[in-house]
């Protein structure tokens, strides 16, 4: 599909990876409902348009919607959809990427008291509730109203992580992503019937304001495995993101994009 094409919710579009692709969308003359539990600032969104090469900003603001969500409520995700299709006049493609992080190790023994320590159930429940469970509620009702509408083609863009292959202190977030990456091969094969794709991508390390609040010395050593010797920025995943949802062969499978990083 081409971008101008696109009538598209973006979660977790308030910052970070979300606000630049809620960005490129809009440059490319995409319709794009961004959804965030945080206050959008819709202006500056359209302002990073612009400065990418959209155009006039008034003009690009005209494009760009925002609606406060929590994707982990059920309730407010039904809602979401119902407003993003009226606010676009239609709902054809979606960006699923809100998601937190909690970190922990699962099982941990303090070394100076011995005291063994555990990951909280309310971190591991906070982590799947929006990771996991919200995606899913997102993909569960868009494709629904695609399907009801009778609008095809449709696209799924889910964002995974290379935490899906396992990393050390995030079971939560592992655990999640790497049923995102799972689910997608599925969905892509459940939905095919009613025209609609679904590929994931696979995040490395990326200059988010979630990665910036990283341990220091963590943050050095996963940069020192990084083949590429970088971090990652917001433009390297977007380049993915927009190759599934533009190609139309493209379905079922999952991109890393992380620089070679292997943990």
């Amino acid at each position: 599909m081409k971008l101008s094409e696109l009538k598209v919710i973006v979660t977790g579009g308030a910052q970070g990876m979300g606000r630049h692709f809620a960005a490129r969308l809009a440059e490319g003359g995409a319709q794009v409902a961004i959804a965030d539990v945080l206050e959008v600032d819709r202006k500056a969104v359209a302002d990073e348009a612009s400065a990418l090469g959209g155009g006039n900003a008034g003009e690009l603001l005209g494009r760009l919607h925002a609606r406060k969500v929590n994707v982990a409520d059920e309730k407010e995700v039904g809602e979401l959809v119902e407003w993003a299709h009226a606010e676009m006049g239609g709902l054809n493609a979606v960006i699923n990427n809100a998601g937190i992080l909690r970190d922990g190790l699962l099982v941990k023994k303090d070394k100076e008291t011995g005291k063994v320590k555990t990951l909280s159930l309310e971190n591991w429940n906070a982590v799947i509730g929006v990771n996991l469970t919200g995606a899913t509620l997102v993909v569960r009702d868009a494709v629904k109203k695609m399907v009801e509408t009778g609008t095809r083609p449709g696209v799924i863009v889910n964002m995974s992580s290379i935490a899906r292959h396992g990393n050390r202190g995030q079971s939560n977030y592992s655990a999640a992503k790497a049923a995102l990456a799972a689910n997608t091969r599925t969905w892509s094969a459940e939905f095919a019937p009613f025209g609609v794709r679904v590929g994931a991508i696979a995040p490395g390390m990326i200059e988010t304001p979630m990665t910036q609040g990283m341990n220091q010395k963590a943050r050095d050593a996963l940069v020192a495995a990084i083949p590429v010797g970088r971090i990652g920025v917001p433009e390297d995943i977007w380049v993915a993101v927009k190759f599934v949802l533009e190609c139309d062969y493209f379905n079922g499978r999952t991109i890393d994009v992380d620089g070679g990083l292997s943990f």
